[in-house]
Parts: C-alpha cells; structure tokens; sequence
C-alpha cells in the first residue's frame, strides 16, 4: 500500500483552455478557436474527467482534424447524465463513469450497440479506487478495515446518482469477497462502511470538494481525483488499499452526431490523448503512453502502481449487467437497501 503527502503546489493551465474549462455544469458552450461556420461538438460526462477532456480537446485542436472545433459540453453525476441524454439533452460524445449509464442510451436507440466492440471494449480512461485522508494521515488509515472503526467520518458519493460511487461500493464488498470471505460477510462489510458515511454527495466531484472543504476524516474516491487534486494546491494523503478495483469508464459516440464525434473518439483513444489523461492522473488504457512527469502522483519514477490484489469488473463481478442488478437496482439492490435502510441517502 501506498500513501503520499502533498504540499500545496500551483496548477498551471494554458490559457487557451480556459474557455472549456469553464464550461463544466448543466450546459455551456466553449470554443478552441474559430468563426460562426466551424463544428461544434457536444459533450455530456461526469464530474470527474472535465480537466482531462479539457486537456485532451487543446491538444487535439492542434491536429488537422480538431483545428477550429468548438465544444459545448455538460459534468454532473454520472447516472443524472445519462437520464438527462436519455430524456433529450444534446450530445455527441458522452463520458460515463460506468458502462450502465451507457446502456441506457443503447437501449433508447441512442448509441449503437457496437459501441463497445473496439480493442478497448469501449473504456476511455481508467483509475482505481484508492482511500484520501488528512494530510499525516492522522487516523492511521492503512486499509479498508481501519475505515469502519468507530468514529472514523467517512465521505462517498451517492450510488443513485454517481458512478464513482459504485465503484468505491464494489471495492469495498471486494475487499472481503474476493479475499475468501462470502457474500453475507461483504454485505456486513459494507454496510460498517456505510454506517461510517456522514456525506452523500451528488457525484464524485461534490464529493472531493466536500472533503477538502473539512467534511470526514477519509474520502472514497478516484486515485486520479486525488492527484488532480494535489496538482491543484491541496493538501491530502492517500493509501492505495491492498484489495482495490479497476475503473473503467466508457466513452461513446452517438448514433446522430457529427462526423467529427469519431475523430474525437479516436483521438481521445491515441497515445497522446492517453498521455493528456495520464498527466490528470488517470492510468493509459493503451500500451505505449509516456508516464513521466505525473505532478502529484505518489511516486515520478512509478506513477500508477500496481495494487496487491486489482479487482475487475469482468473477472470479479461477470459484468455490468449482473452486478447492476445484484447491488444498485432501485429496489432490491444490495448497496441501494443498505443505504435506504442508513437513512442517509441525500
């Protein structure tokens, strides 16, 4: 396992960027250069990757194909974003944070269901699931079982709305599962670490500001939201538990977009818009991607660390679908009970 203390450091953003950057909330448009006939592209993800599209959209717009392609795009929790597509809100390009809230948009005949048929199976970026605390790590926060002490303040995002927050769940009940013990001993697990929560935010992003804000004395989150995080000033640890989980976040083209939609995508897949993820803090999805000089990872000389035991979705829990159904349907789902039965669903 891994920790890491950050001092405070100064993000340095170009300043052609900053136009997208802005741009992240319910709907706004952003430009990359040009006049009134040029393509514009519309984006819809979740909170998590915007910095990292933002990067990814400056360097392609330095390419003949993104020359001039403005951008209007939308973050916000994950599955508010897919039902938000799903009931009519434009996009091109959409970025969940799971396959789930892709699906959705297969089933409303919105996204071929090709979309996960490339060498990538549809994923556009990845991080694991890593534990932020107090810089000096005052709790002594070493592994899961240290979150579900009492008194331990835990913040998570809401799995109803957020995907990172399914993540963080499925790397909990991994934790046990996948290390010999059964389901009803997850379940127990899990439900301790729920017990523990004093915030459910709306998505993973709300949940990082929460705690950086003094909210809980740990933070279930994205490895890369910690790194970003720490290239943005702020002051964290976080250990990288022995039993954590790959994530995998889909991107897909819609069936109506502009023809440009696939350049994007492609060029989001390359190498180097695989390093313009990797130096936000996301783990390369492809061979090949220049790691050096990650600002704020846990270590320059090895960046993404190799956890002990690296859960996936395919190998631990057979697929979206089933564990869909299994934890987060909004009846019978394990973690959705869990919660309800907390009463500290926000």
């Amino acid at each position: 396992m891994s920790t890491r203390t950050r001092a405070a450091a100064t993000a340095i953003v170009l300043a052609g960027v900053l136009a997208l950057a802005a741009c992240g909330g319910d709907d706004a448009d952003s430009t990359s250069g040009g006049g009134d006939d040029e393509t514009t592209l519309s984006i819809v993800g979740f909170a998590v990757p915007e910095a990292a599209n933002v990067a990814i959209a400056e360097e392609w717009n330095k390419t003949d194909e993104g020359e001039g392609v403005r951008f209007r795009s939308s973050y916000g929790a994950s599955g508010d974003q897919s039902r938000a597509v799903e009931s009519g809100l434009e996009a091109d390009y959409v970025h969940f944070s799971v396959s789930s809230d892709v699906t959705r948009l297969v089933d409303a005949g919105l996204v071929e269901d090709t979309w996960d048929d490339g060498p990538t199976k549809g994923v556009v970026s990845s991080s694991v699931v890593v534990l932020a605390v107090r810089p000096g790590n005052p709790e002594n926060i070493q592994d899961w079982d240290d979150i579900v002490q009492p008194g331990i303040e835990i913040v998570t995002p809401n799995p109803a709305s957020s995907g990172a927050a399914r993540w963080n769940a499925l790397a909990a009940w991994g934790h046990i599962a996948a290390n010999g013990g059964t389901d009803a001993e997850a379940e127990e697990f899990v439900r301790q670490v729920f017990a523990n929560v004093v915030s459910l935010p709306n998505s993973g992003r709300d949940a990082t500001t929460g705690f950086l804000g003094g909210t809980g004395d740990v933070l279930l989150a994205y490895e890369n939201e910690a790194i970003l995080a720490t290239q943005n000033g702020e002051e964290l640890d976080w250990v990288i538990p022995e039993t954590t989980i790959l994530i995998e976040n889909p991107g897909a083209v819609l069936t109506d977009a502009d023809p440009k939609a696939q350049e994007w995508l492609d060029f989001v897949l390359s190498e180097e818009g695989q390093r313009q993820f990797a130096l936000k803090g996301f783990r390369p999805i492809i061979d090949g991607v220049d790691t050096s000089g990650i600002e704020g990872a846990l270590d320059q000389d090895d960046p993404f660390p190799t956890p002990a035991h690296l859960l996936t979705v395919e190998n631990d829990f057979e697929s979206w679908s089933a564990l869909s159904d299994k934890f987060f349907d909004e009846e019978s789902g394990i973690i959705t009970q869990i919660i309800a039965e907390s009463g500290k669903a926000e």
